[in-house]
């Protein structure tokens, strides 16, 4: 075929996009950023220079009205200079010389239309909205006759189905030299895409968790009231949240939060001068000291500290005994975290947060607990208390607490017994250092 002159010049960050595609490939970008003008391109490209026959590809948006909508006019304005396309306005399809096609599809309208077929590569737009189960039940089956490709676009719109996925995809990156997945962030304030004026004028009318959702790419923006959502999008940028090994030269330490009737969540970790690398962690209900204890002593860790909060010395009704002394018993001598109050202790792990490194396969749980760790709100106001929400994120971030709390005990710290107490206290001089 002669050269054709498609009317598209990418930007350089699309440009890049294009060279920097593996099989599997997550891209989240801001509004405007062009990525569906973007995608389009990508699909066309392939079209006319795959040396296979029938090449058969597809752009997937949340309905078929927006597939129409958004692309079918990128995409035929695209085509235009092509000889000899044929251009189905009914199926929104165009077939291409040497029988390649693209197809733009709704992913909610009629899904069963994707079943049976077979693509060499797809594109799904805004994913975020499209059915959790349309790609492993029907578009990853419809990928496995030619090895075809899959490429996931969007801007966020919470922790959801897209979250995981760009999560999952990059871990697989980092950890695998040789891994077929790619993923990419585009923030507004990154790109210069859009005009910096331009950028400000929308600050002043949307509200912060709108603009951070919208331009900066936040999965947690859309979380009123949230604790630790700013110093985790700052881990996440700074590459801490990720792959962090265990390190069998080092203690393992552990952090408890434990439940009656609830939860228990374990929370094991590592110090390396000023780092603080949580390895793993552990949440079960329903179950008594034996069974966490033994849980703990089948996984490869030399253990030091265990961390456990004041009311562990409670003693219970039932035996007359507390849980450290039950602890005791099966071999694990907790140390108290001193007793201060929920906010201090909040404040204490925000302070920990800037030299602290989070295993995302191990700690998925914790990482999205502390995303979700929010003030509760009045609902007849709309004004938040002073207080956090008790919901399934408090276990894990209660015990990060306890961790943080935890920590000066380990850098100067100074075992003082009163005469009045058995209770063990802390003084401490330096509340951010490592052990």
């Amino acid at each position: 075929m002669k050269n054709i002159e498609i009317p598209y010049s990418p930007r350089p960050l699309q440009r890049h996009l294009h060279d920097s595609m593996k099989r599997w490939s997550v891209v989240v970008a801001h509004r405007r950023f062009g990525k569906t003008f973007w995608a389009i391109n990508h699909l066309l490209r392939y079209a006319l220079t795959s040396r296979e026959k029938s090449v058969r590809l597809a752009f997937i948006a949340p309905t078929y009205r927006q597939a129409k909508t958004i692309a079918w006019d990128i995409l035929k304005n695209m085509s235009q200079p092509i000889p000899q396309i044929k251009i189905n306005e009914t199926e929104l399809r165009i077939d291409y010389p040497m029988g390649s096609r693209i197809r733009l599809y709704g992913a909610s309208d009629d899904p069963d239309t994707l079943r049976g077929q077979y693509f060499h590569g797809i594109v799904m737009d805004e994913y975020s909205q499209m059915p959790n189960n349309l790609f492993g039940e029907i578009l990853r089956p419809a990928l496995s006759d030619k090895k075809g490709f899959a490429i996931w676009i969007g801007t966020p719109m919470g922790q959801d189905a897209f979250y995981d996925l760009y999560q999952s995809a990059r871990i697989r990156e980092e950890t695998d030299p040789d891994s077929p997945w790619m993923t990419a962030l585009f923030k507004a304030s990154e790109t210069n895409v859009i005009d910096p004026e331009e950028l400000e004028d929308a600050k002043e009318i949307m509200t912060p968790a709108e603009f951070a959702q919208e331009y900066e790419c936040s999965f947690s923006a859309a979380i009123e009231g949230s604790y630790y959502c700013s110093f985790m999008d700052t881990a996440e940028a700074e590459g801490r949240i990720g792959f962090v090994p265990h390190d069998p030269l080092l203690p393992v330490h552990t952090s408890w939060d434990l439940g009656v009737s609830d939860s228990t969540c374990i929370i094991s970790f590592q110090t390396l001068r000023n780092e603080v690398r949580v390895i793993d962690v552990y949440e079960q209900d329903g179950e008594g000291l034996a069974h966490y204890i033994s849980h703990l002593s089948l996984k490869p860790y030399k253990y030091d500290t265990h961390f456990a909060p004041h009311d562990i010395m409670v003693r219970e009704l039932g035996t007359g005994k507390s849980r450290l002394e039950q602890a005791a018993a099966l071999g694990i001598n907790f140390t108290v975290v001193p007793q201060i109050g929920v906010q201090d202790g909040i404040n204490a792990l925000r302070t920990v947060f800037p030299r602290l490194w989070i295993d995302q396969k191990n700690c998925r749980k914790l990482v999205e607990a502390l995303r979700n760790y929010r003030r509760e709100k009045n609902k007849r106001t709309g004004e938040f208390k002073p207080r956090p929400l008790h919901d399934w994120s408090s276990h894990f971030c209660d015990a990060a607490r306890y961790m943080a709390v935890g920590l000066p005990s380990q850098s100067r710290a100074v075992r003082e017994t009163d005469e009045n107490s058995s209770l063990r206290t802390w003084v401490s001089g330096d509340t951010t250092a490592g052990y």
